[in-house]
């Protein structure tokens, strides 16, 4: 960093993140715009947390998102009683910059469930983030999210607008330039920052049979890249991954050896705090955490009709139940095995999960006839936190994971994970080492129900210790996780990045 700019009065770095959802806003960006809530997954946390430590560190923020009418003006029904002109007036805060187009309009979720209308919506929303916001806002730097914004960085890259790009799921869509030019955006201004099924002879030649895809299009054109976990953007570069295009691998390789990729895991929403959860029986703090969560543990036992016992080990399943990354189908080849070994120690299992292998565990519960020692659940919140407390492990036996958040929020609950040793777990957990005092969980190598089971025997045997020697492992695992896994952590990091892409302070004076 230069002189001149450490000691000129600039006026603070102006930066947009464009994402297509987002958990809240702070208050102060703008009349209600904490209930412009859109949610489909955990990039709406991690845009949520790092937009607010911008905000309330004094950046000079903005943010562009679709108009989800439907999805807010059910939000905002009871604090505006469905007057519309209210709704529309909050359409347009300073920083909120809300895309508007009618594809959005009538939505009740982010992503529609038809292929061809996501195409649809992300091709509408990034018009009018490159016909009308970056005008607007005048940004100095530019942040986009997943494939919904991945046209974005070529136009960012022609105009000279330094742009992070961040990778939140391996998902994409494709279109072809005179499609991308019908729907209002102006691809031959840059089109030849973009990535096509082929390379690209001409603009004439590639315009109306050579596809762009949207998630390479923008690792290659930004100017830097980010995963949510180090060793899944490695994983990707090494071929790991059979999903992963050949491409997307390639491309992320080019930015790693020009450095220009690096790894800035996710962080659990700070709702999930033991010390002040409202949905548990019995609040609790690092310090002395084993008698509340033998009370939260009975009270969960007794709710869902399982053998009461306080001492039982319970093992929580908290992830959507999807064969293809989550790694359900392993514990079903050992549920029976592992209920029945450990029956005399009334080893106890809750699912707290919707998915297609949901029916797969109650059949096998029923013909069991474990009904007292598993329980399969759908998916509800106050269940989820209550689950968290209760627990004495967690299951995530994942096949792949880009980041993942149960195996940070369990630790801070007092729930060790039991996980696959794999992308954003491997970033997050270590194996538990009594003597050397190290570790927070259990982790297997081999993706198999023989690692599953190696893993589970683990934690077994750890809890068979002594509750002494638990209480301090607990204790301390608790007390590290509530330190490391925060929003803040993630935000510091990402401001790090601004300011090394801008090359000058991001906060060069506060507002407040």
């Amino acid at each position: 960093m230069t002189d001149a700019l450490q000691n000129s009065p600039a006026k603070n770095p102006r930066v947009l993140i464009v994402t297509p959802e987002v958990t809240y806003l702070p208050n102060r960006m703008g009349s209600f715009s904490n209930y412009l809530t859109a949610k489909a997954g955990g990039l709406a946390d991690v845009s949520a947390a790092l937009i607010s430590a911008l905000f309330e560190q004094g950046a000079d923020v903005h943010v562009a998102l679709p108009d989800y009418r439907a999805i807010f003006a059910d939000r905002l029904a009871p604090f505006l009683k469905n007057e519309q002109r209210k709704i529309r007036k909050i359409m347009s805060e300073d920083r909120v910059h809300l895309a508007q187009d009618r594809a959005f309009y009538y939505l009740n979720r982010v992503y529609s469930e038809y292929g061809g209308e996501n195409t649809k919506l992300a091709l509408a929303f990034q018009r009018e983030v490159i016909n009308n916001v970056v005008p607007r806002v005048a940004p100095d730097l530019i942040h986009c999210n997943d494939w919904m914004t991945g046209l974005i960085p070529a136009m960012s890259r022609q105009m000279g607008i330094p742009c992070l790009f961040t990778i939140h799921n391996i998902h994409t869509v494709m279109a072809s330039l005179d499609h991308i030019e019908d729907r209002g955006i102006d691809a031959a201004y840059f089109w030849h920052n973009l990535f096509y099924e082929r390379p690209p002879l001409d603009y004439e030649e590639s315009r109306e049979h050579n596809r762009v895809d949207f998630l390479i299009s923008g690792i290659f054109a930004a100017h830097f890249v980010n995963t949510v976990s180090r060793t899944f953007m490695q994983e990707m570069i090494d071929g790991r991954h059979d999903f992963v295009p050949g491409p997307l691998c390639r491309e992320l390789n080019n930015k790693v050896q020009a450095h220009c990729a690096t790894g800035i895991l996710n962080a659990p929403d700070p709702v999930f705090r033991p010390d002040n959860d409202p949905h548990l029986r019995r609040s609790y703090a690092a310090d002395a955490p084993m008698a509340a969560k033998k009370e939260n543990k009975r009270a969960l036992q007794h709710m869902l009709g399982l053998v009461v016992d306080e001492n039982a080990p319970l093992f929580f399943w908290p992830s959507r139940l999807d064969p293809h990354q989550k790694g359900c189908q392993l514990l079903s080849h050992i549920l029976y095995h592992m209920v029945s070994d450990y029956w005399d120690r009334h080893l106890q299992i809750i699912f707290v999960a919707n998915g297609a292998y949901q029916p797969v565990f109650r059949d096998i519960v029923a013909f069991h006839h474990f009904h007292e020692r598993v329980a399969v659940c759908d998916f509800s919140e106050p269940l989820e936190h209550l689950t968290y407390a209760a627990s004495d492990f967690i299951l995530m036996p994942s096949r792949f994971e880009p980041c993942g958040l149960p195996q940070m929020i369990a630790p801070i609950y007092g729930s060790l994970p039991v996980a696959h040793d794999t992308g954003g777990i491997h970033d997050t957990v270590a194996h538990l080492n009594v003597k050397e005092n190290t570790g927070n969980g259990f982790l297997f190598k081999v993706f198999d129900p023989e690692g599953l089971r190696w893993a589970v025997d683990e934690a077994m045997a750890f809890h068979a210790l002594p509750s002494s020697v638990r209480r301090r492992q607990i204790q301390r695992i608790m007390q590290d996780s509530a330190q490391t896994f925060t929003h803040a952590a993630t935000a510091s990091q990402y401001i790090r990045l601004y300011e090394r892409m801008l090359e000058r302070p991001l906060i060069t004076a506060s507002p407040y």
